[in-house]
């Protein structure tokens, strides 16, 4: 199968999408039932996002021509352990795998087990060579290169288990935002979007936020008020009333809106229902501690640039192009050297 020939099917893909039929509605329905944290609402928004950014023919020919993948190699044998955070979170990576023509061997995360095999049995319906180049199993062997996405719980275990092989292994990261008190409505509407989505369950999802001393937030509560059904998510209530006790009993200060739980912490990671925030003097000293802390950050969010920093607008982060890799690891440019790295490792 040749480049045009897995760009066409990557078309027929995103018509299938844009059309949603009545299997498609009940597999997403199914996930929904099997992970409750995988509503169709947010399933539907993951699939709008793959369908226009990550499926866009003009966008993939573009993204494509920044590397070599013109002429056709023998294909490497690509490992892929998936996340499961928010819905088809590992679609990018096979993505990447079945366009460099190699071939993807997926073990599915447990929450998410049923929406990729749908995308990708309609496009073997369409060719049936799908099937040698995209294969679930059950455990990832006989390999040659890894990508593995996992809790930071378990990252040791897949460092010492596959750090031998050509790899990129990530651990969790996190989003935060830079706040200065001058955001306007609209600025402070597109956070709540970058807070909320998928629960905020997503690396992209900001869970920190740097704001100014003497920062008033009730502009900012009032607008992520707007966000308040998602108390009516039983999980998600479930989890804002236990850290709401937690904070309660330990006498902990904190900011609420009945939705969110603002807390004063130097933790980048905020459990579900939770928003950490920290208070900076000046703007130099900040952006240096950022740059220490890269390595826990996915995104930064601000409504200004900040020289030594790559910054996004708060309206950016939740449709991320597909050349912006998660753990800032080029995905294209590692399954470019699988091959030379293997030949590495034999010698």
């Amino acid at each position: 199968m040749v480049l045009a020939e897995r760009l066409a099917l990557l078309q027929y893909l995103r018509k299938a999408l844009a059309a949603y039929d009545d299997a498609f509605k009940a597999i997403v329905q199914k996930s929904y039932i099997h992970n409750k944290w995988f509503t169709v609402e947010n399933t539907q928004k993951a699939l709008y996002h793959i369908q226009t950014n990550y499926l866009d023919e003009s966008k993939l020919k573009e993204w494509l021509a920044k590397y070599d993948y013109g002429a056709e190699k023998p294909p490497k044998k690509i490992g892929i352990i998936m996340g499961g955070d928010i819905p088809l979170a590992g679609f990018h990576d096979l993505l990447c795998v079945f366009l460099s023509g190699n071939i993807a061997k997926i073990k599915l995360s447990e929450k998410d087990k049923f929406l990729l095999p749908h995308c990708v049995a309609i496009m073997q319906a369409k060719d049936s060579r799908v099937g040698e180049y995209i294969q679930f199993v059950d455990r990832v062997k006989d390999f040659d290169g890894i990508i593995a996405t996992g809790e930071n719980a378990n990252t040791r275990y897949l460092k010492s288990y596959f750090g031998k092989y050509p790899n990129i292994i990530r651990e969790s990261l996190n989003s935060v935002a830079i706040l200065t008190g001058t955001e306007t409505p609209v600025e402070l509407k597109a956070l709540g979007e970058n807070i909320f989505r998928y629960f905020g369950l997503g690396s992209r999802n900001v869970s920190k936020l740097y704001v100014p001393e003497n920062y008033n937030f009730e502009p900012l509560l009032e607008v992520l008020h707007e966000h308040k059904d998602l108390v009516l998510h039983d999980k998600y209530k479930n989890n804002f009333d236990y850290n709401y006790t937690l904070i309660i009993l330990n006498n902990i200060t904190y900011h609420a809106n009945g939705c969110i739980l603002l807390t004063e912490n130097k933790v980048i990671p905020s459990r579900i229902a939770q928003l950490h925030f920290e208070y900076y003097k000046n703007p130099e000293n900040l952006v240096a501690e950022l740059q220490e802390r890269k390595n826990e950050i996915q995104s930064i969010l601000a409504s200004k640039s900040y020289d030594g920093l790559r910054m996004i607008s708060f309206d950016e982060n939740n449709r991320p192009a597909l050349g912006d890799y998660l753990g800032h690891v080029d995905t294209m440019a590692f399954l470019e050297r699988v091959g030379v790295e293997i030949k590495s490792i034999e010698t």
